[in-house]
């Protein structure tokens, strides 16, 4: 996809807070630090619109990104780091759960994990709570480049089982480094908007 245009239009602490608008949005979850950013960067071809972090956790917020004057790219607070309030942590959990359950213009989830590792319990809740409320989403694993080509496909196939993938849910590998995995995602994305 030809990014033209890629703005942030507004940062959302609260439902009231999200746009005011029907344009189709695709809201990208994980981890704390699974490389969200990095993705979001990668997929708009600009180096520091989505801001990554240092310090895992500290993403409060979402982040409504607008491409092109017609879709938003949504970027979801990271979920499971220990080093979080429990208060904070459901504040966090309730808002997201609030976007993705109520959020009309939602067209796709994309659910990133870390290629390296398998999947956390919190992942496999995520893709378990979407299939529940059947939200369409895809899951992309972020990093490639941090593991040899061999293993690659070891790392997907535990991705696969962990999450308990069915054949027609897509798991797509993704490398920020080498941009490899970007079209791929964007026919996704397109595919979903059509």
């Amino acid at each position: 996809m030809n990014v033209w245009r890629a703005e942030l239009e507004t940062r959302a602490s609260g439902v009231k807070e999200f746009p005011d608008s029907d344009l189709p949005e695709v809201a990208f979850l994980g981890r704390s630090n699974v490389g969200k950013s990095s993705l979001i960067n990668t997929l708009l071809q600009r180096k520091n619109l989505a801001r990554t972090s240092s310090t895992p956790g500290k993403t409060r917020a979402i982040f409504f990104y607008r491409i092109n004057e017609n879709i938003y790219l949504v970027d979801l607070p990271g979920y499971g780091y220990a080093k979080v309030s429990k208060k904070e942590r459901h504040a966090w959990g309730s808002l997201v759960e609030d976007y993705l359950a109520y959020r009309s213009q939602l067209r796709l989830c994309v659910q990133i994990i870390d290629i390296r590792h398998p999947p956390q319990e919190n992942d496999a809740l995520m893709v378990n709570w979407l299939r529940y409320f059947r939200k369409p989403f895809i899951v992309v694993a972020t990093k490639e480049d941090k593991i040899s080509r061999g293993k690659r496909k070891n790392h997907l196939e535990t991705i696969r089982r962990d999450l308990e993938l069915s054949p027609g849910e897509e798991l797509l590998s993704f490398s920020a480094v080498k941009k490899s995995g970007r079209e791929e995602i964007w026919d996704r994305v397109i595919s979903r908007l059509d």
